[in-house]
């Protein structure tokens, strides 16, 4: 147990003797232990205890709830992203190709350290994209995609908020508050009700919009290695490869949900096409014969209905661009 404690005291020291002072005593910044266990209570929460409180009871209706959370989201995605362009990125005060970190007390620079600050904060607000889906019982939604990326993102920030709240790595939440303007207004939308639907033709080009983020951020952070930076080597991998494994998961899922999907919804419509021939040709065939008796007017009235049936969901697949 002393080991243990005197281990544990080193590591704090060494936490101590390399990170930011500016940060030190800022709420959770001290050490990455209860940041780790509330994204390990996340995980443990969305996959086994949230599913197993909701198994046998009614989904959630959470209309306002969910238009309220989003507007906030967006709102404060807003605010981060102009927090963190006017603290160097569109002010000409920081520069594309290498930024070292500015560890002053400069206005300006105190400006994007507290906006590194909260956007940690953000990502376990983001949390509650998780909660409602369980509380909403559409547990598809919580995808392994989903729990990694909600899960890994306010432990990956606590580094930079520690070591080097500043500089080249600060790109990362600019594209990505960006990206999360657009992201939680499309959600806002979806939110508000199904009269909203039709402006919402745009989702599978949110996720490409997702993926091209993680291209940029590769291209920004990895270009450290080729030139001369006084910028930590250990961030610009640390920042690259998280880009790298995010632009992996979201074409996997992309490649799931759309291309896998499109296939499959075409050999669905394929098939009802088929049967609506099919049924046509029976139809046409009867109606020839002017007489029916009770079975075959029966017949005849079932047929036309199924047709009618597979015609109408064909033409939902349709206005629903699943062609």
């Amino acid at each position: 147990m002393a080991l243990f404690r005197q281990l544990l005291d080193d590591f704090h020291d060494l936490m101590d003797r390399n990170g930011d002072p500016r940060t030190k005593d800022w709420p959770l910044m001290s050490s990455p232990f209860p940041t780790a266990a509330i994204c390990l209570s996340y995980v443990y929460l969305v996959k086994v205890v949230g599913p197993r409180i909701m198994e046998n009871r009614k989904p959630l209706e959470l209309k306002n709830v969910l238009v309220f959370y989003n507007l906030f989201q967006v709102l404060f995605s807003m605010w981060l992203f102009r927090e963190i362009s006017m603290s160097g990125w569109v002010t000409g005060h920081y520069n594309f190709r290498c930024q070292p970190v500015d560890y002053s007390n400069h206005p300006k620079t105190l400006r994007m350290v507290h906006a590194c600050w909260w956007y940690y904060f953000s990502k376990f607000t983001e949390f509650f994209d998780t909660f409602f889906f369980i509380l909403r019982k559409k547990n598809s939604h919580v995808s392994t995609l989903h729990v990694i990326h909600h899960g890994i993102m306010p432990m990956s920030v606590w580094f930079g908020v520690k070591f080097t709240p500043g500089g080249h790595s600060t790109f990362f939440g600019l594209v990505n508050t960006f990206v999360h303007i657009v992201m939680y207004t499309y959600y806002l939308l979806s939110a508000m009700g199904p009269q909203y639907q039709k402006y919402l033709w745009w989702k599978k080009y949110l996720t490409t919009f997702q993926m091209v983020q993680f291209v940029a951020i590769m291209v920004h952070a990895f270009q450290l290695l080729f030139i001369d930076c006084n910028y930590p080597r250990a961030f610009v991998w640390w920042i690259g490869l998280h880009a790298v494994m995010f632009y992996f998961l979201f074409s996997d899922f992309y490649k799931q949900a759309y291309t896998k999907s499109v296939s499959k919804q075409k050999g669905v419509k394929g098939t009802n096409e088929k049967l609506i021939d099919a049924t046509q040709r029976k139809i046409e065939s009867q109606s020839q014969t002017k007489e029916y008796s009770k079975p075959q007017a029966a017949d005849y009235y079932i047929n036309a209905v199924t047709g009618l049936h597979l015609r109408q969901v064909t033409r939902e697949m349709n206005e629903n661009g699943l062609q």
